[in-house]
């Protein structure tokens, strides 16, 4: 493969073309992902995001993996929308902490005219902080999106789930049409893109492809793709889900990550359930964003001294923005470090 190749941005995929990704040896297919990357990124940073459930409950979408849907009963306090200074203040922890961007997700179908100065207000003031800023709010119609967008956001996240085909299998008080409508009103308002997927829901290999071949072939690439396994939550109709094998979930990673070379590809929901070894595979595959804290809006996720110990054994250094020397970073994975008890040791790469 010649070198012109990594530096390919391809917006015509075929579900041909997508299958021979997936279906290549597994040795072949990481290799072929890795050099990718490779040309597009520095192979040992990874981009760090805090998520925050900014209104939890009582959702009123369908969605059959989600905790928050009103119509299942999984025992989730339902939560008004939060103050704007305890958001704030949540950002500055997560600042502290090294995260670099801080996103902001709130269990709606779609904002309310009453709710919008107060999420606008959350933008600027995380903005003001030094922090690059993502929100998740639902559906948006034109007027909403202009105003997050004068407001200072610079993400925002509109997963498509799954494929056109088993989407209707997922969720149907959305349209998969609806959902397409709001990310192209995102980037018509001049903001970054956050949109992936989640894997495990009982969907087929072409579901998988078809979803990402959805993604790579919108007229510019999402700035951000997360990849998500199914979180299983008991009361939600995915609770008995068969598990994704841990290879087929490392496949996506990778196919996604040569179809959408310069997006950052996130490693997202569901890291609480790998061990470190996969999570690794991952970054080789070509995972590169992470989000990172005790909690990913209601499921739990690895702890921040967890991952940074982590990163530390595998020489990884999270990736900087702006005012965030790589003093914080390396802060962090040292006070990791210190917490690591000592009949635990291994080699610190990242030293």
């Amino acid at each position: 493969m010649s070198a012109s190749t990594f530096n390919t941005m391809r917006h015509d995929w075929s579900l041909a073309q997508v299958r021979a990704l997936f279906t290549q040896p597994f040795n072949d297919l990481l290799f072929q992902a890795q050099t990718v990357h490779r040309a597009h990124f520095n192979a040992n940073r990874v981009q760090v995001s805090t998520l925050l459930s900014i209104k939890t409950g009582a959702c009123p979408e369908d969605c059959k993996y989600c905790p928050q849907s009103g119509h299942y009963n999984t025992g989730l306090a339902k939560e008004k929308l939060m103050q704007v200074q305890a958001v704030l203040d949540e950002a500055a922890r997560a600042k502290a902490i090294g995260a670099t961007r801080f996103c902001m997700g709130a269990a709606w179908k779609h904002p309310s005219a009453k709710d919008m100065p107060y999420v606008l207000k959350m933008v600027e003031g995380v903005k003001a902080l030094g922090l690059e800023t993502c929100m998740t709010l639902g559906k948006l119609d034109q007027a909403q999106t202009a105003a997050l967008a004068d407001a200072g956001l610079d993400y925002y996240n509109h997963n498509l789930d799954t494929s056109p085909e088993f989407y209707t299998s997922i969720i149907t008080t959305r349209t998969y049409s609806e959902r397409l409508q709001t990310l192209s009103y995102v980037r018509d308002a001049g903001m970054k893109i956050c949109s992936g997927g989640i894997l495990g829901m009982g969907e087929s290999l072409d579901d998988r492809a078809n979803l990402l071949i959805q993604l790579a072939n919108l007229p510019e690439h999402p700035e951000s793709v997360p990849i998500n396994m199914l979180v299983k939550v008991a009361g939600t109709p995915m609770e008995n889900a068969e598990d994704i094998d841990p290879f087929d979930f490392i496949r996506m990673l990778a196919v996604a990550r040569i179809m959408m070379p310069q997006s950052h590809v996130r490693l997202s929901a569901g890291r609480e359930a790998m061990n470190e070894q996969m999570q690794a595979l991952a970054f080789f595959a070509g995972a590169n964003s992470i989000f990172y804290g005790d909690k990913l809006l209601t499921t739990a996720n690895p702890q921040a001294d967890k991952d940074m110990l982590l990163f530390s054994r595998l020489g990884i250094l999270p990736e900087a923005h702006e005012d965030h020397a790589d003093e914080v970073h390396q802060a962090a994975i040292e006070h990791a470090l210190m917490d690591q008890k000592s009949s635990e040791q291994f080699y610190n790469a990242a030293v």
